[in-house]
């Protein structure tokens, strides 16, 4: 019992690291991207992607005891209807939308290329989660 607690407390502080390092590389992306003469499709989708591994790994701090094709069901429902939440407008909404914040966790505009980037993401972070990999 003793061992299979360090091992899941081990997982989480590798996957609450990897959160903050996919965060920072979205960032950076976003930020200079464009400066440092990257393709749009690199820029925008590759920030797109970053969020879905975000957004997994989130999933997999809360619940952490579920297998990881459940988690990534569960990071992939929950990007789509952030996406989907994009279509709903209101004055409040839009003006949070036009923040910096609002643009990062919301967003601005619908679209379904973003929840193709999204899975290509959640499907990467999976890949790498250590729990798959243990299994």
């Amino acid at each position: 019992m003793r061992e299979n607690i360090q091992i899941r407390s081990g997982e989480q502080v590798f996957r609450l690291a990897a959160v903050l390092v996919v965060i920072a590389l979205g960032l950076l992306l976003r930020r200079f991207g464009y400066a440092a003469d990257l393709p749009f499709i690199i820029v925008n989708y590759g920030a797109s992607a970053l969020w879905g591994a975000m957004v997994y790994l989130l999933v997999t701090l809360f619940v952490a005891s579920s297998r990881p094709a459940i988690l990534a069901v569960i990071a992939m429902a929950i990007a789509i209807s952030v996406e989907l939440f994009r279509l709903y407008h209101t004055p409040w909404l839009d003006a949070f939308r036009l923040t910096t914040a609002g643009a990062l966790l919301l967003g601005r505009i619908f679209s379904l290329w973003n929840m193709l980037a999204y899975a290509i993401g959640i499907a990467a972070a999976c890949a790498f989660d250590p729990a798959r990999r243990r299994r």
